[in-house]
């Protein structure tokens, strides 16, 4: 993940999110986003 662009995280995690994939896979995408300090242009879920 870490070479994908920001534009790019933040657009995969909202189609994982579309297509119902895996929630494993949902966390990993929002703990890179946070990492990035991106949180703020997503809505995260809890």
């Amino acid at each position: 993940m870490h070479r994908l662009s920001d534009e790019l995280l933040i657009e995969s995690y909202y189609k994982a999110l579309e297509l119902n994939l895996s929630q494993d896979f949902i966390r990993l995408i929002e703990k890179e986003i946070k990492r990035r300090s991106l949180s703020h242009k997503i809505k995260v879920s809890s």
